[in-house]
């Protein structure tokens, strides 16, 4: 939660035809985490070539169709599908598009969405999305991501690294455009409770302080990685006092677990 009853019967249904080159990714699978404080409006599956989205959507289509829903296609292009699924008075929209295999970690398998990527995947996609489109919802995800899986600092450093187009300060610079919205765009959301702005934008600022002092404080040579505690067996932010374990894990294609010494 939170995901609404109908995504989570479509979810299920179609996990049979999940796999590690083609998985749950976007704003469903960040929802799922707890205190999670958006409602996801739609399924995201990601695919690992143009040709993987087409075979996708083409078993989700027989399976939904099935089962007796009706899928309405809005958009068919090569590596992008996007549908809206139909049943009784329920609908969604549903998207299968490419994303690059390269990743930090393995996707992860998931009992009711059959695979799904890796939170920290989700984070530093997350962080590359809101760099590229200025959305309420992109920025709430953030803070949530800030606060739960790892901060914001951390998450800027490591995204360079699937994005070498940028810098980690350059990155700083577009972020810091973001968040000025109005409260009709905050309306627009599907909350589980109501958000102050005041609250969203101190707490985005503060973010984005943070942020700028943790990427000037690291060595150049280790750009585009994340930090890996094994004593912790987690991510972290290596500047914390209370982290002295912490080696670089970079991402590769299709991902790679943290290598353990010892």
């Amino acid at each position: 939660m939170p995901l609404t009853d109908y995504q989570y019967e479509i979810g299920r249904l179609l996990a049979r035809n999940r796999s590690e080159d083609n998985y749950l990714a976007g704003g469903a699978a960040i929802l799922l985490q707890p205190n999670t404080k958006r409602i996801s409006q739609d399924i995201d599956y990601f695919q690992d070539s143009v040709e993987r989205v087409a075979t996708a959507y083409e078993a989700d289509l027989q399976t939904l169709l099935a089962h007796e829903y009706s899928v309405e296609p809005e958009i068919v292009l090569p590596g992008y599908i996007r549908a809206v699924i139909r049943s009784r008075d329920q609908a969604i929209k549903v998207e299968w598009a490419r994303d690059s295999a390269w990743r930090f970690m393995p996707v992860i398998a998931s009992e009711e969405f059959g695979y799904q990527l890796h939170p920290i995947d989700l984070a530093t996609n997350k962080v590359l999305a809101l760099a590229g489109r200025d959305e309420a919802r992109d920025l709430l995800d953030t803070l949530h991501l800030h606060k739960q899986v790892l901060t914001l600092g951390p998450m800027i450093w490591a995204a360079v690294g699937k994005d070498p187009g940028f810098s980690p300060l350059s990155l700083i610079e577009i972020l810091n455009r973001r968040g000025k919205f109005h409260p009709e765009e905050v309306a627009r959301l599907h909350v589980t409770e109501p958000l102050d702005l005041q609250d969203l934008k101190a707490d985005w600022l503060a973010a984005l302080n943070s942020a700028d002092a943790f990427v000037r404080s690291r060595p150049p040579d280790e750009v585009g990685c994340l930090y890996y505690s094994p004593g912790l067996q987690k991510f972290v932010d290596p500047n914390r006092d209370d982290i002295t374990d912490a080696v670089p894990h970079f991402g590769q294609l299709e991902g790679v677990l943290p290598q353990i010494d010892g």
